[in-house]
């Protein structure tokens, strides 16, 4: 776990997320440093406008990890990651309302047209969700077997790995151009502001202070 001399951290998510939230962030005061913006920077960590504080930028599915084991002290993480992973360790008190899609269960369009799924008994998928899926077919007592892939999972049907996935589903385009159709929805998703546990009790004025502006940047 960092300490008070340390500097306070933010780690948030690249990619579609980033666009999303980086207005949040800043309508909240925080500015992170020119890099922060260049396209052609590698940097992966910026200093801001508020003394003390840090943003650093992580693939979407590690900043749960990062904020979970103390690395960094607060988060933006969708709610599939903090399902999946389900980490005590993370307080997630902020819905951004970002990061809109859901986490749905797909098969080919020729299956879908017989395919009954209040009759399934067990199912074999690919996923990146492997604990979340296990968790959503247990509930409905169906036997599951999670194959687990971190991408292209709309190749897995035709390529005969298995006849359905679970997967984030955002407009519905990907599973289209790959013969796949949405038959299940498992649950809607949106993005969290998170915070270390430990942090918010050892340095809890810092953090109020940056979950109070980011709040009144969504008031706003």
């Amino acid at each position: 776990m960092v300490t008070d001399l340390e500097p306070m951290i933010i780690a948030l998510p690249k990619g579609r997320i980033l666009k999303e939230v980086m207005p949040i962030i800043r309508r909240a005061g925080i500015e992170p440093e020119a890099d922060f913006d260049d396209p052609n920077s590698r940097r992966l960590s910026f200093n801001t406008n508020i003394d003390n504080l840090k943003i650093i930028r992580v693939r979407s599915f590690d900043v749960a990890t990062f904020v979970a084991f103390g690395a960094a002290h607060m988060g933006v993480a969708g709610n599939d990651v903090l399902l999946e992973f389900d980490y005590p360790e993370i307080y997630a008190p902020l819905d951004l309302n970002i990061g809109h899609c859901r986490i749905s269960v797909a098969e080919p369009i020729d299956l879908s047209k017989t395919d009954d799924p209040s009759r399934w008994s067990h199912v074999r998928v690919a996923t990146k969700y492997p604990n979340l899926t296990a968790k959503y077919f247990a509930q409905r007592g169906i036997q599951v077997e999670c194959i687990k892939l971190n991408g292209a999972m709309e190749l897995a049907p035709s390529l005969g790995l298995c006849r359905r996935i679970v997967d984030l589903v955002s407009t519905g385009d990907t599973l289209k151009a790959n013969g796949l159709v949405e038959i299940e929805k498992i649950i809607d998703i949106s993005s969290r502001f998170i915070i270390n546990r430990t942090a918010f009790k050892t340095r809890s004025s810092e953090i109020v202070d940056i979950l109070d502006r980011v709040r009144k940047s969504l008031d706003g």
